[in-house]
Formats: C-alpha cells, sequence, structure tokens
C-alpha cells in the first residue's frame, strides 16, 4: 500500500479550503483517508496553513510521500527540516 501525504479539498465554490490528509494513493481525493495532520486555507489574508508537526513527522519516517505542493507547505512551515534532523 502507497500512502502519500496530500490536500483535500473542502470549502464552498470558488471559496477552496483543504485538509492535509494521509491517504492510500488508490483512493480518490476527497474520499476515504487514514489521518488528518493538518490544514490550508489559501483564501484568507494571510494564508493560513495549520500543521501537526509530530504527526506529520511520523508519517514522513514511515515512507508516507507528499505531493509537491504538501511538499512545498511543509518546507515552508519547517516540518521537512525537522524531519531530516530526526534521521
Amino acid at each position: 500500500m502507497a500512502v502519500k501525504i496530500r490536500l483535500k479539498r473542502m470549502g464552498a465554490h470558488k471559496k477552496p479550503f483543504y485538509r492535509i490528509v494521509v491517504a492510500d494513493s488508490r483512493s480518490p481525493r476527497d474520499g476515504k483517508f487514514i489521518e488528518e495532520v493538518g490544514y490550508y486555507n489559501p483564501v484568507s489574508e494571510p494564508k493560513q496553513i495549520v500543521i501537526k508537526d509530530e504527526a506529520a513527522v511520523k508519517w514522513l519516517k514511515v515512507g508516507a510521500q507528499p505531493t509537491d505542493t504538501v511538499k512545498r507547505l511543509f518546507e515552508k512551515n519547517g516540518v521537512m527540516d525537522k524531519f531530516n534532523e530526526s534521521k
């Protein structure tokens, strides 16, 4: 089972809100997921990013692969630094 850390789209039409979730790569974008590790609100000013660092690092250690967008959000919030320090 390949596990990915990706965005799950929520919110209304033209007002997106994303949850950062850990999910099986075969499940649909807005479908079943294993765990929620944070959220991202690109509409608010300033953009709001909240990530549970410990949960994200735990999943990265296990081998979950973040998508490009999630990886960028992790780098912005210092999660990738914490992951690299824990290796």
